[in-house]
Parts: C-alpha cells; sequence; structure tokens
C-alpha cells in the first residue's frame, strides 16, 4: 500500500485533493482542527505529504505547530501566497491552483494550475486522476511570477468588482481603464511585498488569459470587501501609495 496522505483542512478544495490522492492509491487521513496534530502524527504511518489546506488566514498558526515529522512534506495551496510565507519551510511544495469549487457543484478548471517543490509530481498525478491540469515549473522565478499573477487575478477582480459588479468578460470588455488602473496598484503592492519589479504587461497579459478562460466567472466573491481591506493594510505597512485603491475604498464607506 502506499505511503498516506494528511489532509489539514476538509474544505472544498480540500476534498478535491483528497479524491485525486485516493484514486491515485493514497490512503487519506484527515485532521481536525480540534485533533492534536503531535497525537495524530505519532498514530499516523509515516506519510508520504501533509496537504495543508487550511483558510488563508489560519495557514501561520498552523505552520507554526506543524509536528518535527511533518515540516518536509507540506503542499500548500492557499491564495495570495508570496515566498515571504514560506521561507521558513524550504521543501513546502507550493500549488497555484487554477480550478474552483463552490458547495454543491463539482470542481471547475480555469487553466492549468503551477506547481513547484518535492511534492509537484505528486500533485500533478493525482489532481491528473481527476483531468486537473497541473504544469510543474522548474525554478524559483517562475513560481514568483505565477503567485503574482494568481494574486494579481483575484485582487484586481474582487477589488474592481466592487465598483463594476459582473463577470471577469465583462470586467476587461467593459471596464479595461478600471482594471489596468487597479492591476497597477495591485503589482505595486506585489512589488513591495516582494522586493522584486516584475514585467507589468506580461502579468496583466496572464491575468487576461485567465479572464478569456472563464469569462463568466463572476468577479466578487464573498471575500472582496476583505481583499481591499488587506490591500490598504498592506499598503500602510509598506508605506507606499495605491491611488485607485484608496479611492475605491473611500467610495465604499
Amino acid at each position: 500500500m502506499k505511503k498516506p496522505v494528511v489532509l489539514l483542512g476538509i474544505g472544498e478544495m480540500g476534498g478535491v485533493f483528497a479524491r485525486g490522492f485516493l484514486r491515485l492509491g493514497h490512503p487519506v487521513y484527515p485532521v481536525t482542527h480540534d485533533q492534536d496534530m503531535d497525537t495524530a502524527a505519532a498514530e499516523i504511518p509515516e506519510v508520504e505529504a501533509v496537504l495543508v489546506a487550511v483558510k488563508e488566514k489560519d495557514l501561520p498558526a498552523i505552520l507554526e505547530t506543524l509536528p518535527d515529522g511533518w515540516r518536509d512534506k507540506i503542499i500548500l495551496l492557499q491564495n495570495e501566497l508570496l515566498p515571504a510565507d514560506f521561507t521558513a519551510w524550504p521543501q513546502a511544495t507550493i500549488i497555484s491552483a487554477w480550478f474552483e469549487k463552490k458547495p454543491g457543484t463539482d470542481f471547475r478548471v480555469i487553466i492549468p494550475s503551477p506547481c513547484f517543490g518535492p511534492k509537484s509530481t505528486l500533485v500533478k498525478n493525482a489532481l491528473g486522476k481527476l483531468d486537473i491540469p497541473v504544469n510543474i515549473l522548474h525554478d524559483k522565478e517562475q513560481l514568483l511570477f505565477e503567485l503574482v499573477v494568481k494574486n494579481l487575478y483575484i485582487l484586481t477582480t474582487n477589488i474592481a468588482g466592487l465598483k463594476t459588479g459582473g463577470t471577469v468578460g465583462e470586467l476587461w470588455a467593459e471596464h479595461g481603464e478600471i482594471v489596468r488602473a487597479v492591476a497597477n496598484d495591485v503589482i505595486s503592492l506585489q512589488e513591495s511585498l516582494t522586493g522584486k519589479t516584475f514585467d507589468r504587461e506580461a502579468l496583466i497579459q496572464a491575468m487576461l488569459h485567465a479572464f478569456e478562460s472563464n469569462p463568466e466567472h463572476q468577479c466578487i466573491g464573498h471575500s472582496a470587501p476583505a481583499c481591499l481591506q488587506r490591500a490598504m493594510d498592506h499598503a500602510e505597512q509598506q508605506n507606499i501609495e495605491l491611488p485607485t485603491l484608496a479611492q475605491l475604498a473611500s467610495e465604499m464607506h
């Protein structure tokens, strides 16, 4: 029998990954928030991987309390990840998941999901069992670009969507100036948070490719106001000005 995979976080996305691992032949052991992880680590046989599928806000606390034997086996799938979030875990595998899973419906693929790290082949094979495409990345620069693209997509659609509503297809077709203004602020924020300079047009074109791949995706998720607030909080911490986001934030109040 293949080694088990531990699942931390049993939500919609975690459930999709669990199906893939099971179809690949790996037993899956869910560990819920009310279970002690050290006890679980002692009871579960040697694991192949630990999928950390908790919500973004819960990730730091989970990483701080991971049992030692799991630290070199983690797979992270959270949105809005940047390298600073996993610097202390150099063996982490990171997937920028470009498929969505809503309650009561099956998953929907937008574009192939980039993945980097020692468990990338495992992730690709598991999701491949569900016909979810995964692209394995080969260096950290590729990973950084892909993480920023995903952040750009999430923040731009949600924040611009607070003003425009509608779908991402409508957002670009009818509100291109707003999209670019918001996107440029988001890129400025990503550059400040990473200390890197990016090819802005390459990022925007990568975001637009995702728009075109699923034009009916709704701009505003339930977390849209929180996305804007988080961006403004980061801007304040980084001491940078994001004029378009600041204007939108003032309009929301």
